[in-house]
């Protein structure tokens, strides 16, 4: 082998092995393809599919985002740090990743949060390697975010699920966001209810299970609920994505295995584990 490869190789080599035993500030990911030059903006996404029904909106959205066409700064993911501590042990300490904000279609400059059913959102999720959120998750993300938005629902009614609605959400959010002068990239929270998985959805097989939207008190509006049929989503709903390697006091594992562990499942759920979360997610292993 020449000196220059060895080189290159040793460093690559050094590099993965700190990442391992130190949790980065922050985590970029590549898993999620260049955004197309000639991608549309959210906002133009929201217009070309005013009217559509629920399902083809959907698989367009799916299309888009496989393609890679989301911001860019959704791809630098921000750590989160849980605890849990075992009667007579010490505390064990998690990070994960997380993105900023919820996943969107479109540019920095033009974006469009998109809610997505439990099946488009685990799709997406598994073609970039990250889970959905459980409940802790959600209330550590809001905890630890730096930027807290109110919520600010809109009218009930049909509309809730269309292209309209979720433009006129994403100017509200925007507007907020301005105003309390949140930057893009910050771990922002407040602004949307999570599709999250939970043991309930072993029970209910075929129904989404949402939670969250807290109050600025930290208090959410949605109590965790099943009451939704899984192909439902409306304006209120945001996928916030997972990176599915979690560091437990400093060692990287499989959020799944993590979650599935009598031991270590508290420190990232309420439910003191989850049995089968790769089965959730739609993983067949």
């Amino acid at each position: 082998m020449n000196k220059p490869i060895f080189i290159a190789l040793f460093t690559t080599l050094l590099s993965t092995i700190s990442v391992a035993a130190n949790p980065p500030d922050t985590l970029r990911t590549t898993t999620i393809p260049t955004r197309p030059t000639q991608a549309i903006t959210g906002y133009q996404f929201a217009e070309k599919t005013t009217g559509w029904s629920g399902d083809k909106r959907q698989k367009e959205a799916i299309k888009e985002l496989k393609s890679g066409n989301m911001p860019d700064f959704l791809r630098t993911l921000k750590p989160v740090r849980l605890t849990h501590k075992p009667a007579n042990q010490d505390t064990l300490v998690a990070i994960i990743y997380v993105m900023p904000d919820y996943l969107a279609i479109g540019s920095d400059e033009n974006f469009l949060r998109i809610p997505l059913t439990y099946s488009s959102a685990t799709t997406v999720a598994r073609e970039f390697g990250f889970s959905l959120p459980t409940r802790k998750i959600v209330d550590a993300i809001y905890e630890q975010a730096t930027c807290h938005l109110k919520p600010e629902p809109l009218p009930p009614g049909i509309k809730m699920r269309s292209s309209e609605y979720y433009l006129l959400h994403r100017q509200k959010i925007k507007t907020q966001r301005q105003r309390e002068g949140c930057e893009l990239g910050e771990l922002i929270a407040g602004h949307k209810k999570d599709v999250v998985i939970t043991n309930r959805l072993r029970k209910k097989p075929g129904r989404i299970a949402i939670y969250g939207w807290q109050r600025l008190n930290g208090r959410p509006i949605q109590p965790l609920s099943t009451v939704h049929d899984a192909e439902y989503a409306d304006y209120s709903h945001g996928i916030r994505l997972v990176y599915q390697t979690v560091w437990v006091n400093g060692t990287p594992q499989s959020i799944f295995d993590v979650l599935k562990d009598p031991t270590l499942g508290p420190i990232l759920t309420y439910e003191g584990e989850i049995p089968s979360p790769r089965a959730l997610m739609g993983i067949k292993k």
